[in-house]
């Protein structure tokens, strides 16, 4: 083996503390780029192989009642490979042992069995017999939150009529991978579920013998899917169609979607933070080495070891301590990223998973780590390459220091010894310290950036649950009722109060941009819905104009004052037009908001409503759900009071956890950076903290020298850390917005404070490893050396 081997051996067992801080700083880098680009990686390869393999439409469109003969139209539109009509309802099953009320989607499955499109994976038991009359399979995600097996059986309200249904049993879909209830803010297996039923029982019940409400469309790989999807909306109008509309906002998709792009913002953001402090760090420690090892450079340089040697020689020292990094973020990461992928998974409802992390995540991963080790590494380990060996081997020329304006401010101060030595060192070695505060002040940026998920999250359950959304239920018509039947709602068992309100789909156009949306109407003066406009008060939609949510408006580029152009799918090929009178805050979904009577005005029709809010009085619940479940024109219901639960819920378990893991992130920086900060220091001031002592001060005394200018830079980090952190808050929001929900930029002081205590208490935590080194100094040997 070779000396310079030897050397390189040597050194990094005696620097294992210093390289292992590191190693973990560039671990986490590793790790979380592995953990984002494999469950990235798996989320893509899954609902790629998933789609693929059961044939998932491209295309998706509904009407209120099509005849069976359109189909071989659609089928002929250029670009359309296969077309497939069924029926969908919404229906009010009543599942035995259970209390509440539960909604189901009901689908038709046609004559031949297995649909064409979209096809189902059978999870247990088998497929209805398309002879049947009374067999049904469900999503197995609604059968086992449910407890339901193949033989089982319940009633569903279809048509007005309760039916007794056996199950033959459960499927997934690639169509509900995601699978969340109308009205509802997120999944819940047990009150909504899936069924598919033969089209025979489905025609019966809902009176559509040779007829369908729904289709999907199959394209081929080129066709222009905006043209057939104009194509298949003229077909569709004279019948009722609702606007036909590609992947991107069918709902299950489109969540997906939007968690895989909040991992690609995720992989952007973060890993770059850890490579930078690990260059940093890495430029440090090298750094220091050099310069004690000046005259094992000469002597080398002197006995025949070239520039190029030396150089090369102490960049694979840094290149040691980023293998030792990678090695851990891959092992970290390989296992964080199965795991999670598996979570997902079963949140997603996929029926398996492809999980692998691509080597190119490897190459990448560790190429960086690699690349930020060297980087930091390059300047000390060039200018170890141009010692001349006389040069090397004689000690370096002092610094040469001159007491300037700010020597003679600090004097008149009349600090103490080690106040003085610390503020000196920081002022005469500036660029040192900036880059150890601008070290810690990522740690802080870290905690500041996570904690603003848990108070985004808190300002989102404050907005859609106790600002906007104050009712305890709300009940589904489809179609629509005439208003004099909120009569009734109001007359149901424990209905306290009951608010009428309409949602419609509809096009709105401003220019050459439009979107696809739905338009909610409610009464003025409404008190369960209600909307809240930017400055959090209450408003309501003025007659004869529209209001729009910030994020819509910012898509058609609209401001109060513009006119919007609002187009129905009701057939009639009417263009309405209205002024824009506000913008109004919501975080979840896009919101466009109507007085009622103009949107009856609009459409030409009677007072109607297809949705009633509800006040409930909790001991008459179970008397209510009775009452429901037989209620042929209910097609579904959405407890608001269970859905606050369950998201309050959701939201305390993910934020413990996302608390935890960035916590201990932070942690990592703050000792990587504190830790060697203080070890340099104690090495560069080794002579100067001896003589201290040897002058009669104490070991607290000597120790705030060291602890103290660690502590002094951690406090300096602190502003410069709240606003980058705040600046990656804002990244990280702006990655996470999409058409079904906004993540707000919520900062809070206590926010704020957390961050700065974290890094703080980690910098002393660090500093105090360092001091009891002071405790072992051997005075007489360090006043030995030449430096």
């Amino acid at each position: 083996m070779d000396a310079l081997d030897k050397k390189l051996l040597r050194d990094f067992r005696r620097l294992w503390a210093q390289a292992l801080a590191i190693a973990l700083v560039l671990a986490c880098g590793v790790a979380i780029l592995m953990t984002t680009f494999g469950m990235y990686g798996a989320l893509e390869d899954t609902r790629a192989a998933y789609y693929e393999r059961n044939r998932f439409a491209d295309v998706f469109a509904g009407a209120n009642r099509a005849p069976d003969s359109l189909l071989s139209e659609i089928r002929a539109i250029p670009g359309v490979r296969q077309a497939e009509a069924r029926v969908v309802k919404h229906v009010i099953l009543d599942i035995p042992g259970r209390v509440e009320t539960v909604t189901g989607r009901m689908i038709s499955l046609p004559e031949t069995g297995a649909p064409l499109l979209n096809r189902p994976v059978l999870r247990s038991g088998r497929l209805p017999d398309p002879a049947a009359t009374g067999e049904v399979a469900v999503n197995e995600p609604f059968a086992d939150a449910n407890g339901l097996r193949p033989g089982d059986s319940f009633t569903a309200n279809m048509g007005g009529r309760k039916r007794v249904l056996t199950l033959t049993g459960t499927l997934l879909s690639p169509e509900f991978i995601y699978t969340i209830g109308p009205g509802a803010m997120m999944p819940d297996a047990e009150t909504f579920g899936i069924l598919w039923v033969p089209a025979r029982v489905a025609d019966a019940a809902f009176d559509m013998q040779g007829a369908f409400n729904d289709v999907t469309l199959k394209l081929d790989p080129r066709a222009p899917e905006a043209q057939v999807i104009d194509r298949l909306d003229i077909l569709l109008d004279p019948y009722g169609g609702t606007g036909a509309h590609g992947r991107a906002i069918q709902t299950s998709h489109s969540f997906v979607d939007a968690e895989i792009e909040q991992l690609r913002s995720t992989a952007m953001i973060l890993p770059p933070i850890f490579f930078g402090i690990t260059a940093f760090l890495v430029g440090m420690v090298i750094g220091r080495i050099i310069a004690l090892e000046r005259a094992e450079i000469g002597l080398l340089k002197a006995i025949g070891y070239s520039d190029a040697e030396i150089c090369v020689h102490y960049l694979m020292l840094a290149g040691l301590v980023a293998v030792v990094g990678t090695l851990l973020g891959w092992a970290v990461g390989t296992w964080l990223s199965g795991a999670l992928a598996r979570l997902y998974a079963q949140f997603f409802d996929f029926p398996y998973l492809i999980y692998r992390v691509a080597y190119d995540a490897y190459a990448i991963s560790g190429l960086l780590a690699l690349a930020s080790a060297a980087l930091g590494a390059a300047r000390s380990a060039l200018h170890a390459a141009r010692l001349a060996p006389a040069t090397a081997m004689s000690p370096p020329a002092p610094p040469r220091f001159s007491r300037g304006l700010l020597d003679r401010a600090l004097s008149r101060l009349r600090l103490s010894q080690p106040v003085m030595m610390i503020l000196r060192s920081l002022m005469r070695w500036p660029l040192r310290s900036g880059l150890t505060t601008l070290g810690l002040s990522l740690a802080v940026a870290v905690l500041v950036a996570s904690s603003f998920f848990s108070d985004a999250l808190d300002t989102i359950l404050d907005k859609a649950f106790y600002q906007s959304n104050r009712q305890h239920a709300m009940l589904l018509f489809s179609p629509g009722l005439r208003d004099d039947a909120l009569q009734d709602v109001a007359n149901l068992p424990g209905v306290l109060v009951a608010e009428g309100q309409q949602f419609q789909p509809a096009t709105l156009r401003h220019g050459h941009l439009e979107k696809d949306t739905a338009i909610e109407a409610r009464a003025p003066g409404a008190d369960l819905s209600r909307i809240v406009d930017a400055a959090g008060r209450v408003v309501d939609a003025p007659p004869g104009a529209i209001l729009l949510s910030e994020r819509l408006a910012a898509q058609l580029e609209a401001r109060p004052g513009d006119v919007i152009a609002i187009e129905f799918p009701d057939g009639r090929d009417e263009i309405h037009h209205l002024p824009v009178a506000g913008l109004v805050t919501q975080y979840v979904g896009l919101g466009a908001y109507l007085d009622s009577s103009t949107l009856d005005r609009l459409k030409r029709q009677s007072p109607r409503i297809t949705a009633a809010n509800l006040l409930i009085d909790d001991a008459a619940l179970p008397q209510l759900h009775a009452t429901l479940k037989d209620t042929p024109e209910l097609s579904g219901l959405v407890m608001l009071t269970r859905m606050r639960r369950s998201f309050e819920d959701t939201i305390r378990r993910n934020v413990t956890t996302m608390t935890t893991v960035y916590i201990s992130i932070a942690v990592l920086i703050t000792v990587g950076v504190a830790y060697n900060g203080a070890r340099i220091q104690l090495s560069e001031r080794a002579r100067e903290l001896a003589s201290l002592r040897i002058l009669g001060f104490t070991r607290g005394e000597v120790s705030f020298v060291l602890i103290g200018e660690t502590m002094l830079l951690a406090l300096l980090a602190q502003p410069l850390g709240w606003a980058l952190g705040s600046l990656i808050a804002a990244a990280l929001a702006r990655g996470s917005a999409s058409d079904l929900y906004s993540v707000p930029l919520v900062l809070e002081p206590a926010g704020f404070a957390r961050a700065s205590l974290v890094v703080l208490a980690a910098s002393l935590a660090a500093a105090l490893l360092v001091r009891r080194r002071l405790d072992r100094l051997d005075l007489v040997a360090v006043m030995k050396t030449r430096e």
